[in-house]
């Protein structure tokens, strides 16, 4: 699998974490990778803990670029694609052009224009202002 199909399993999975989670539900990570992934990989596994371990600074980095919304007004696929992306953008070796790209792609399936472009603009603004703080 390719690192853009890999990003799509995580945003599913990221989604279906903060289901569970809005609903009180337990869950065992391990399984919901399982579901969505035929064969173990470190890419995916990593970026998904790593991104629910960050939950709240990147949804606090999100919030401070987001204008006239917040992360807790987007989808929760919505927020997948956001958190990965900042994640990827924040702390990781990804090239920012990338991180972005990805998340825009991913945006354009699973969300509407508005979003797109509202995630597009987010993410070129964290690229210039919380990489170089």
């Amino acid at each position: 699998m390719n690192r853009s199909a890999l990003r799509e399993i995580i945003i599913k999975v990221l989604y279906q974490v903060y289901i569970y989670k809005e609903k009180n539900l337990s869950y065992e990570l391990k399984d919901i990778i399982k579901e969505n992934l035929e064969a173990e990989n470190e890419f995916v596994t990593t970026s998904i803990k790593e991104v629910i371990k960050r939950e709240e600074k990147l949804n606090s980095i999100a919030n401070k670029y987001m204008k006239d919304w917040s992360i807790d007004r987007v989808s929760k696929v919505d927020k997948a694609i956001i958190s990965l992306a900042i994640y990827e953008l924040l702390y990781t070796d990804t090239p920012d052009i990338v991180a972005i790209n990805e998340a825009i792609e991913l945006s354009k399936k699973y969300s509407d224009e508005k979003v797109v472009k509202l995630i597009n603009g987010m993410l070129d603004s964290i690229m210039k202002g919380e990489k170089h703080e």
